[in-house]
């Protein structure tokens, strides 16, 4: 059986359900149970994952195919060859972002979040700090960027109340209409856009393929617009 990681709850949840009944697929979902059922195509066994862990288990080859965020994607598969993404599919909209505080009227651009940096260093002794859960991204978009003089903090919980708290200086996470960020003083930078990251159809290239399998994505890919011979497998 084809393995197709669906989100385990919420609006990411239904958006998948929704997109797949589009195509002919209807999902039965178990409840409490997190147990789901696919009619309407042979092969394919829906596996409810939390979003945050389909990147694992596409990279180990839990599952043949997974929704999730393409930012997760990015940002959790450490060997990129293990994992390839099918198809964009139009929901779960989010921007990943370079954030500091409203109060920082200078700094609108990376130029002048890196001079800030280094007047920071003088003044403090020590580099600024960013709370952010996206290590990777975080660090390639700031080697690009020329920034250099900070240092990542791990955040697992509400990344944008760090400059509040005083755990960190500004913050790279995500957002989608940029409430959260207003409400907790905090304004993206003008060319802080590290990734417009979208709910994405991704492949495992790690898993067993059987010929049920196999003939199962290439009946999805026919009804939802992407050619299985991109998996690469």
């Amino acid at each position: 059986m084809l393995k197709l990681g669906l989100p385990s709850k919420g609006r990411l949840q239904e958006q998948a359900v929704e997109t797949l009944a589009a195509v002919g697929v209807t999902v039965g979902l178990a409840g409490r149970e997190y147990a789901a059922t696919a009619a309407g195509i042979e092969g394919v066994e829906p596996v409810l994952i939390a979003a945050g862990e389909a990147p694992r288990a596409l990279a180990e080859g839990d599952v043949h195919l997974a929704v999730t965020g393409e930012d997760l994607i990015l940002e959790r598969v450490a060997d990129p060859r293990r994992v390839r993404v099918l198809k964009r599919l139009g929901f779960g909209h989010a921007d990943l972002v370079v954030a500091v505080p409203a109060a920082w009227v200078d700094v609108e651009t990376l130029h002048d979040l890196d001079e800030a940096a280094a007047a920071f260093r003088l003044r403090h002794g020590r580099p600024m700090r960013v709370a952010t859960k996206y290590h990777r991204l975080a660090r390639r978009f700031f080697a690009e960027a020329g920034v250099a003089d900070y240092r990542l903090v791990d955040s697992q919980g509400a990344t944008e109340a760090g400059p509040k708290n005083l755990t960190a200086e500004l913050i790279v996470d995500i957002t989608s209409s940029g409430e959260t960020l207003r409400a907790n003083h905090l304004k993206p930078l003008a060319d802080g856009l590290i990734l417009a990251s979208e709910a994405v159809l991704a492949v495992s290239r790690a898993a067993e393929w059987s010929s049920v399998a196999r003939l199962a994505l290439n009946d999805l890919g026919a009804r939802m617009g992407f050619n299985a011979a991109d998996a690469g497998l």
